[in-house]
Formats: structure tokens, C-alpha cells, sequence
């Protein structure tokens, strides 16, 4: 029998999106509490000064979507962690993004990517390097207006826990300039 705590829970997770613009991608609905955590606190990580300058100095620098699918190729093909992805986990940022891993119980990996979908620093490898081309980059980014995007939960054989993707935009003066996902064990919310 559900409990009305999780009656009310599921309720509210069906009406509040529709009020916030939140965009899912599961059968059933996130929890308020989750919808809750990406509304406050992982949104206002998205406008960390830390962030936000990794962000705007990988912007900066202008890689075509060719240099970047090329990387990605090489990206997935590689087993282990090469040097060149060692180097987004080990930067200022990637060492940033791991103090707000540990400051947490709920957050079990987080990646930033640029205004194209490339990963610009992460706490872990990532399967891919370029996320331009999947819905929570996509909606997080939203064409530089922003977004949340809460994608369907599942169990994460690294994190041995079920997990959801929550992904909100990095902004910078009301714009999107790239995106960060968050790992979360949704059963530590």
C-alpha cells in the first residue's frame, strides 16, 4: 500500500513540472524532492564563479563540432583513462566539482560540458567526451536559454545505486553558456 507521504510526493511531481517548465524523460515523473534539489541547489551550481569561468575559457577557445566528434571517437575508443581525460579531472575545475562531490551524500558524479556539449572538466570519465547530441545536454543548454532536465532513473553498476541524471544550465547574465549534469543517488535525497 503507498503511504500518503509518497501519494502526495507523486502527485505534486506530476503538477509541479508543469508548472516550472521541467522536462523528464522517464514513465514515471520525479519526486518533488527531487524536482526541488535541481530547482535550488544544483541550479545555483550552475552559476559557481569556479564553473562559470572554465566554461566561458573553453568557449573561448572555438572548436569546430569536427574537432570535437573527433575527440570523441578517440574518447570512447580508449579502455582506460588517458591523459587527456585525467587532465579535465585533475584541472582547478575538475578538482572544484570533486569538493561538491564529497560536500555530498546524494551526488555521485558530475560532469560540466561547454556551449557545444563537450566536457570542458568532470569528476570521473565519462563514456563520451561530446554531449551535444543527447536530450540532457539538449534541454539543459535549451539554445542558450537554459533548462532543467531530470532524465529516468537506473541502476549505475559504477555507483552500484540507482541513480537519476539531473542536468541544469551553467549561466552567466541570464544566458546558457554551457551545461552541467549531476549523478544523483535518489535514494540518499
Amino acid at each position: 500500500m503507498i503511504g500518503r507521504k509518497a501519494c502526495l510526493s507523486a502527485i505534486g511531481a506530476l503538477v509541479l513540472p508543469l508548472f516550472l517548465g521541467i522536462g523528464w524523460s522517464s514513465a514515471a515523473p520525479p519526486s518533488t524532492e527531487v524536482v526541488q534539489l535541481a530547482n535550488t541547489k544544483l541550479a545555483k551550481i550552475g552559476t559557481d564563479p569556479v564553473i562559470v569561468a572554465a566554461v566561458k575559457a573553453e568557449n573561448a577557445k572555438g572548436k569546430t563540432l569536427a574537432d570535437i566528434q573527433s575527440l570523441d571517437e578517440k574518447w570512447i575508443a580508449e579502455r582506460g583513462i588517458a591523459g587527456y581525460m585525467t587532465e579535465l579531472i585533475n584541472s582547478d575545475v575538475g578538482r572544484h566539482l570533486s569538493n561538491i562531490l564529497y560536500s555530498t551524500e546524494y551526488i555521485m558524479e558530475i560532469f560540466v560540458m561547454d556551449n557545444q556539449g563537450a566536457n570542458v572538466a568532470m569528476t570521473g570519465k565519462t563514456s563520451d567526451y561530446w554531449q551535444g547530441d543527447e536530450k540532457k545536454f539538449k534541454n539543459a543548454f535549451n539554445e542558450g536559454k537554459g533548462g532543467v532536465f531530470i532524465d529516468e532513473a537506473g541502476f549505475d553498476l559504477s555507483c552500484q545505486a540507482f541513480v537519476m541524471q539531473i542536468s541544469v544550465p551553467v549561466m552567466e547574465g541570464g544566458k546558457a553558456i554551457g551545461a552541467i549534469t549531476f549523478s544523483v543517488d535518489i535514494d540518499r535525497i
